[in-house]
């Protein structure tokens, strides 16, 4: 008795799901290849019919907006919610069914913007950043060796850190497809990249750049700027120098010759632009940003699209100083994090690893109050 009514109701189960299946909605095509227009972008053959993946997901951050998928001989839209899961067939040549899902998932643009809180009432502690002395003999090195001085300029303090921001995004290419050398300071890099006739990925610029405003007497870091997830494979490192006259942070880029401003053309931090892409207020970046003077660097495509996935976190060391980077046996260094209120692993607050390959212990802080991370004295 027990095992008919087992076989009753997987026929029954086995039967809704043939029903279910029957159900979707199908559309025809003798092409593999599909044209999709996502909300007002239209792109040709954005989509190869892939029977074999089941179901095979196209997914959309196209809120309110409608997508069409276009077959040669067919065509099915839906209008996307946050949540879409419209499942579909496309029948291939009028045998081969392709099990295909329209979802919608969540922009970057939209994760930073659902990361707006912070604490600045978080009180574990950071310790004071601190930043090397341009009397450092080979901070001293490096401004005599490369004439900074004449590079830079004898203008105001936003003249100059412009001035090594080209100057450095025009003597080094970015190269993001391959390892930093082992030495990690800019007098050795940029011999190295000279010598070999090779480029630095965005870090390796950014050290470099940064070890120029050290030794011209700026407070200057590299930040680590990293997307929501805990595990990825792309983010991005850029300079952060302090203007003493304005008590203020700037944004400089060297992988992108750029920097950003106000609507009054006055320069902002990257606190500030974070905020202004969360809260859509009006964001200017440098005309003549751009890679490897080859492409123009785009707001849209920069700002709100790479660097919305990129200013989720962000992380720099404690100390900068020469030769931050090159790792070697009882080197010691600390990083610090600082994470918007919904980030994952909110906890260590402290954490600490040896590599065992280079001896080097690193250090590693959190905090979710920009206050601690943007402290100035």
């Amino acid at each position: 008795m027990t095992a008919k009514i087992s076989l009753l109701f997987l026929s029954f189960f086995f039967g809704q799901l043939l029903s279910a299946q029957r159900k979707l909605k199908t559309i025809k095509a003798t092409s593999v290849s599909v044209d999709i227009r996502d909300g007002s972008d239209f792109i040709k053959n954005a989509w190869t019919i892939s029977p074999e993946i089941k179901p095979d997901i196209y997914t959309t951050s196209s809120k309110g907006k409608v997508v069409t998928f276009y077959t040669d001989k067919d065509s099915i839209s839906v209008k996307i919610t946050t949540k879409t899961k419209f499942d579909f067939i496309i029948l291939l040549n009028d045998t081969a069914k392709a099990l295909t899902q329209i979802a919608f998932k969540p922009s970057y643009l939209d994760k930073l913007k659902g990361a707006s809180k912070y604490n600045f009432n978080d009180n574990r502690e950071i310790p004071k950043f601190t930043y090397q002395d341009q009397s450092n003999p080979n901070l001293a090195a490096l401004r005599k060796g490369f004439n900074l001085d004449s590079i830079a300029g004898y203008g105001n303090d936003v003249s100059k850190i412009l001035n090594l921001l080209h100057w450095i995004h025009n003597l080094i290419p970015h190269d993001g497809n391959h390892e930093n050398p082992t030495i990690k300071n800019a007098m050795s890099m940029i011999a190295q990249c000279k010598k070999e006739v090779r480029g630095l990925n965005c870090r390796g610029l950014s050290t470099v750049l940064n070890e120029c405003y050290l030794s011209m007497g700026f407070k200057s870091r590299f930040i680590t700027c990293m997307p929501k997830d805990s595990i990825f494979d792309d983010c991005h490192v850029i300079n952060s120098v302090y203007l003493p006259k304005e008590n203020k942070w700037i944004w400089i880029d060297p992988t992108n010759n750029a920097y950003v401003m106000n609507e009054k053309g006055e320069l902002l931090s990257i606190e500030e632009v974070r905020e202004r892409i969360i809260n859509d207020k009006p964001i200017i970046l440098n005309p003549d940003a751009n890679w490897n003077n080859k492409s123009s660097t785009t707001k849209q495509e920069y700002l709100y699209n790479y660097m919305a996935k990129n200013l989720y976190r962000l992380q720099c060391p404690l100390v900068s100083e020469y030769d931050t980077e090159t790792w070697k046996e009882g080197k010691k260094i600390t990083f610090v994090e600082l994470l918007p209120l919904d980030a994952f692993q909110q906890k260590p607050d402290k954490s600490e690893s040896t590599n065992t390959k280079t001896g080097t212990t690193f250090t590693y802080l959190k905090t979710n109050n920009p206050n601690s991370f943007w402290q100035t004295k």
